[in-house]
């Protein structure tokens, strides 16, 4: 059995084919490491990338509330602006 095994070793064509298995899985640039590292930044992208179609549909939602409130635009345009209406004095409190 020992001998049998010990003949396969020394094939040509199995230790070839063994060091292109190590190359491959090892030292090449597409190795294990860096195809994880590479999944781990795509889970990453596609968290961020739902993050922001989420902000993007809220901000579309304000936008639209916006638009369609007047009270709310004026009540946005003086909170977030210091916008005022003329006659109007603008007093800011600022707290510590």
């Amino acid at each position: 059995m020992f001998k049998k095994s010990l003949h396969i070793t020394k094939n040509f064509y199995f230790l070839s084919g063994l060091a292109f298995i190590v190359w491959m899985l090892f030292f090449d640039t597409n190795d294990f490491y860096s195809q994880y590292q590479l999944g781990q930044k795509v889970e990453e992208l596609e968290n961020q990338e739902k993050y922001y179609l989420q902000k993007i549909e809220e901000v579309n939602a304000d936008r639209e509330a916006l638009i369609n409130d007047m009270e709310l635009l004026e009540r946005f345009a003086r909170e977030k602006y210091y916008m005022k209406k003329d006659g109007e004095d603008l007093f800011v409190v600022v707290e510590d």
